[in-house]
């Protein structure tokens, strides 16, 4: 393979260097960001040695490689161009430059969501272990093993606004460490812990105003909304207040004028909004039942082509924090339409005779199944658009069974085959029925359906 030879055809494909604006890459895509995506040739590029597909993705033209390939290429190609300057940070900024409103909240939300998830998804298979222990009665509920179990598999929920405070406050422009410190001030012990407000709770006289002593612990949007205003805040103090006094009166104003803000307005506003939202779904998914399923699942695909499902992050945690609710019955649907897509890709490899396209198709597929579709969706079932409509309709029959089985899972971040990993003890096989239908029905629609291909 002449890497040399692909880095130079690539080129023109995308525009010429002129169009270029900066280069980077991940473990298997080259990411490019440019300054005119209409004169990008995808067709063309499908078709140079080496690539696997070619899309566009939050502000970016990607463009699949393979593990170790895309190294080559990327070295071969910034040498070529002169455009591997810019870090991953700054590439990231003049992508999201380039999206519309809705893409740039999703991308927001991915950014402060996303480095949270290993220790929701560790608590989730904590508390999916936890049920396990008491539905089979492994272990006495009174037990120091089972009480640990139970500190374990909460403590992520219980300072989830200490978390998402600082990963929102580094991306809202503030000071992470003053994020993670109003987290705190929303979850101090001084509240009564939001988890039971049933045991009743005490209310404070602040000149007139009635304030409720209830926690914001598990929460998402109260921390959200007073972090973006605490960041706006410290901005602005910083501005006005000199040099010699910033590193004294910056942090103390923006805490005690934020501490107040949050806890007689934000916060309860916020409450109000999150609640809202997790009712409303709650409602709908318990009154609408399959119907909502298939809706919902025949169309997170097409949401995911948008970009804008990234900020579905901040919603499941909102799910999982709701004492009332405590469960994500939303992500069962997503990795339903996930693994869809996959069978729909494998059924072009038996429709095609293209050497080139087979050897995509297999991988995808495979990836599909470990919820990773991007390589399925923009690499060939976008391509003949049929497969990607069987996608749909798979994503659709899976959705509306895990709903209509009530499949839900104990945290955010894993579908397919890993999301086995953290389903409710209780409806696992109901997960894996769903799966295979899912992949069975996207698989024989692609297949029967005539479209052309190579």
């Amino acid at each position: 393979m002449n890497i040399s030879a692909i880095a130079q055809d690539l080129v023109p494909l995308l525009g010429g260097r002129e169009n270029i604006v900066s280069a980077a890459h991940c473990a298997t895509r080259l990411r490019l960001v440019l300054a005119d995506d209409s004169k990008v040739n995808k067709a063309a590029i499908d078709k140079l040695e080496g690539v696997k597909g070619c899309f566009s993705n939050a502000g970016q033209i990607q463009v699949i490689f393979g593990t170790g390939l895309v190294n080559k290429v990327y070295a071969e190609f910034v040498t070529l161009t002169g455009t591997g300057t810019a870090s991953k940070a700054e590439l990231t900024d003049m992508a999201t430059a380039k999206l519309n409103v809705a893409q740039r909240l999703a991308r927001t939300l991915s950014n402060i969501f996303v480095p949270i998830i290993p220790a929701i998804v560790a608590s989730g298979l904590l508390m999916g272990l936890l049920g396990m222990v008491r539905t089979y009665g492994w272990v006495n509920a009174d037990s120091a093993l089972f009480v640990m179990l139970d500190m374990f598999s909460s403590a992520a929920f219980i300072i989830l606004p200490i978390l998402i405070g600082f990963t929102a406050a580094r991306e809202f422009g503030g000071n992470p460490y003053l994020g993670a410190t109003l987290g705190g001030i929303l979850t101090h012990p001084a509240l009564t812990n939001a988890w039971g407000v049933a045991g009743g709770f005490k209310t404070m006289d602040f000149f007139g105003l009635d304030v409720a002593m209830i926690g914001y612990q598990g929460t998402v949007f109260p921390v959200l909304l007073a972090v973006w205003f605490m960041s706006h805040l410290e901005k602005q103090l910083r501005r006005r207040i000199p040099d010699a006094l910033d590193l004294i009166l910056t942090p103390f104003l923006t805490v005690i004028i934020t501490g107040f803000v949050a806890l007689l307005f934000i916060g309860p506003a916020g409450r109000v909004l999150g609640d809202g939202i997790s009712f409303g779904l709650s409602a709908l998914y318990e009154q609408a039942g399959w119907l909502a399923g298939l809706v919902f699942g025949g169309t997170y695909s097409l949401i995911v082509i948008t970009g804008i499902h990234h900020s579905f992050h901040a919603i499941e945690a909102g799910l999982l924090a709701n004492p009332a609710i405590g469960v994500n019955f939303l992500l069962p649907i997503w990795a339903m339409a996930n693994v869809a897509q996959g069978g729909a890709c494998l059924a072009v490899y038996f429709k095609t005779r293209d050497v080139k396209i087979k050897a995509i198709t297999v991988p995808a597929a495979m990836s599909c199944l470990l919820g990773i579709t991007e390589a399925a969706i923009f690499g060939v079932n976008l391509r003949y658009i049929k497969p990607f409509l069987a996608g749909l309709f798979g994503g659709a029959c899976g959705g509306a069974y895990v709903v209509a089985a009530k499949v839900g899972m104990t945290a955010v971040g894993l579908t397919g085959i890993p999301g086995m990993a953290i389903v409710q003890p209780m409806s696992l096989i109901h997960y894996v029925i769903g799966l295979v239908i899912a992949f069975g029905a996207a698989f024989a629609a692609s297949y029967l359906l005539k479209y052309k291909v190579e």
